[in-house]
């Protein structure tokens, strides 16, 4: 059983910055990608960033590439979801997601087992 949990998230200006993390705790953290997934108001999930378990490999919504950096320390178990330029459209609920066993990014749910319950991010114009 993995357990996430995110944090970091809150109310910030447009064009501020954020950093979220994921802990995890539970199962072989440096054998699993993660993922980082985002709820937005009265829309569906979207992805928005994922990086495999050696962190060699990342991948990114293209609605964020240039602004978000996804990276990882293993050491720690934690994933981290660096976020610059924010716009009033990243506002969401921003989820971190487990992919098992997996040395390549995943970009769909149905490919990340295990779920956080999420950290707001709210952006205000």
């Amino acid at each position: 059983q993995v357990h996430l949990a995110e944090s970091g998230g809150g109310l910030v200006q447009t064009g501020g910055s954020l950093t979220l993390s994921c802990a995890a705790s539970g199962g072989a953290f440096n054998s699993n990608a993660m993922g980082w997934f985002r709820l937005p108001p009265g829309k569906d999930r979207d992805f928005v960033a994922a990086i495999s378990s050696s962190g060699l490999s990342t991948s990114y919504a293209r609605f964020v590439q240039g602004r978000f950096t996804i990276s990882r320390d293993n050491s720690k178990n934690e994933v981290y979801l660096q976020m610059n330029g924010l716009q009033p459209e990243d506002t969401a609920i921003y989820y971190c997601a487990a992919r098992l066993g997996a040395d390549t990014v995943g970009i769909a749910e149905d490919e990340y087992a295990y779920w956080g319950q999420g950290t707001q991010v709210t952006v205000s114009s």
